[in-house]
């Protein structure tokens, strides 16, 4: 009996143990889809949506539907090559072509930086119309949150459930709004493949805002720590990408339709920039105060899953220049200093200046396409790399083309920029 008993205690703790890496691998599926999803719905695609749509009223619809295409061939190609190759994506661009992954993770950890005071700066808004407090306590209180998620021992599983539950939040309530706004459904249907009025700069700033930057690797980055990686679980992986995609496109159009419905019912948003954000302008007209609050619990979920997003994604491109940020305490104590920077930043300047924010934006222009090309050469000369011979060709022909327009759309982002700073004038 007291020889068998090591035994039984061994198989009983072998069986807990692949009991719960089975949970932890499928908490990182799922929280690499909503990672992805949230990530892409952050306080300036709010503001986006509400700008464009009272502009161009059911029209934007179709900008969503091509943002919503650009991403499958984006998303798909990203997710499939780095978990086939089991690395990240800086180390998979530097085993193709050397010190690309350097170049791509500099733009994505500056770019990240910057674009996480918008976020502080969002939640502080999202607090301050939620509770109405103090906009740069509201700021700092969102922050301090995000920190202590990446302190606790399993931080991942915890950013996991974390993120779950504020995506199911955002689309529940804006699904709420949506129903009570009463939009024209029909005439969003029909101009989402048929538009009155096509705005390709409307199309270029929604990607940049949905598709670009660090939001193209997010969710394949948490998605390794699953442990499914290899060319054999490309099956897998293909679904959980495009799970993503449906959920931010579930709540990009849902979105649209609560403020479409306001602007249809005639009511006019203010868009000069010294009033309120125009999506809670658009909300308080459906719901009066209430409204009010339900737009800043949105912002500020949408601001808080940003920064976490934002922040660990950008960590994780630290393990291009050492391995020691493959994972453990030194990724998690990364990503808390990333969020503790740019905090800092925030409370000493107020929110990003414009200058930061459109040169920054000229980044996100960049990130996408040289990532995107990098990516392709891959898929294209070096399978070798991603542990099988045969890649679909439907996907990195979706791929080629879409690396084309986004240099074309790279392009037309700093050429705006530019303009903006006054450089060549």
């Amino acid at each position: 009996m007291s020889e068998q008993t090591p035994a039984a205690v061994t198989a009983e703790d072998q069986a807990r143990l692949a009991a719960a890496k089975k949970r932890a691998g499928r908490s990182a599926v799922i929280g690499a889809i909503f990672l992805m999803a949230t990530s892409a719905i952050g306080p300036g695609f709010i503001t986006q949506t509400a700008t464009f749509t009272a502009t161009l009223g059911a029209a934007f619809a179709f900008a969503i539907l091509v943002s919503v295409i650009i991403d499958i061939a984006v998303q798909l190609n990203i997710w499939r090559m780095i978990t086939s190759s089991g690395k990240r994506a800086g180390e998979l661009a530097n085993s193709a072509i050397p010190f690309s992954g350097h170049v791509i993770a500099v733009l994505v950890i500056i770019g990240g930086l910057a674009f996480n005071i918008g976020n502080i700066a969002g939640g502080g808004l999202g607090l301050n119309a939620l509770l109405g407090i103090d906009t740069k306590l509201g700021g700092l209180l969102t922050a301090a949150l995000a920190i202590v998620i990446f302190l606790v021992k399993k931080a991942g599983p915890v950013m996991d459930v974390v993120l779950i539950i504020l995506g199911i939040g955002m689309i529940g309530m804006t699904l709420l709004v949506a129903f009570i706004a009463q939009p024209p459904v029909g005439e969003a249907i029909r101009q989402t493949f048929v538009p009155d009025e096509l705005n390709f700069a409307t199309i270029t700033t929604i990607v940049g805002g949905t598709v670009g930057g660090y939001i193209t690797y997010s969710g394949a980055h948490r998605y390794l720590a699953s442990g499914h990686v290899g060319p054999e679980h490309a099956g897998p992986v293909m679904r959980a990408a495009a799970n993503g995609i449906f959920v931010t496109g579930i709540m990009r159009y849902v979105l649209f339709l609560a403020i479409l419905g306001v602007v249809a019912s005639g009511v006019t948003l203010d868009l000069s920039g010294q009033a309120a954000n125009p999506a809670g302008q658009a909300f308080g007209a459906v719901l009066g105060e209430t409204g009010i609050r339900i737009f800043g619990a949105i912002f500020w979920a949408a601001a808080i899953s940003s920064v976490i997003g934002a922040a660990y994604t950008s960590a994780t491109f630290l393990s291009t220049f050492h391995k020691r940020f493959l994972g453990g305490w030194s990724l998690q104590w990364a990503t808390v200093i990333f969020i503790v920077v740019s905090l800092i930043v925030y409370v000493s300047v107020g929110t990003a200046p414009a200058a930061i924010l459109v040169f920054v934006g000229g980044f996100n222009g960049l990130i996408l396409p040289f990532g995107l090309t990098v990516f392709m050469y891959i898929g294209w000369f070096r399978r070798d790399l991603l542990g099988a011979r045969k890649y679909p060709l439907w996907l990195l022909i979706a791929g080629t083309l879409i690396t084309a327009l986004t240099w074309y759309m790279g392009f037309a982002s700093f050429t705006q920029i530019f303009a903006f700073l006054g450089v060549g004038a």
